[in-house]
């Protein structure tokens, strides 16, 4: 049976625009229970920020969060797919560039993400991957 993305993708994502401070940003994936967001100029996607893109790419560079805005740590340079394609193939581009999430785009528009976690979860739920997956954040 054929599996697209829009099947196991986390829709409706949380986006900030570029101009949105480190520290909002940490404090809505705080609030949100979230590891990435994407940024958005509208509906135009420019970029992902996760976690650790915030303490590597800002925090580690020692500028003030409250004044350091997310487009400096964001990945801009993204690969995206879009939500009526095969499973597969998500999985062949998170291989071939190493990354852990995808934003999905439909019409130019975000419309989700598929992260390596939907797909632990999907393909193998008993693994450690996908129990780590769905284990309750430490608080």
């Amino acid at each position: 049976m054929t599996q697209y993305v829009r099947d196991i993708m986390t829709g409706d994502p949380v986006t900030v625009e570029p101009q949105a401070s480190v520290t909002a940003v940490a404090r809505i994936m705080r609030d949100r229970d979230l590891g990435a967001v994407l940024v958005a100029d509208g509906d135009e996607l420019r970029g992902l920020v996760t976690d650790r893109d915030l303490v590597i790419r800002s925090v580690a560079e020692g500028g003030d969060p409250e004044q350091t805005t997310v487009a400096g740590a964001c990945s801009d340079d993204m690969v995206t797919v879009r939500s009526d394609e095969e499973l597969d193939h998500a999985v062949e581009l998170m291989r071939e560039h190493a990354v852990r999430r995808v934003p999905v785009v439909d019409d130019g528009r975000p419309v989700g993400i598929v992260s390596l976690g939907d797909l632990a979860m999907e393909r193998d739920p008993e693994s450690a991957l996908g129990d780590i997956s769905v284990a309750r954040p430490n608080p």
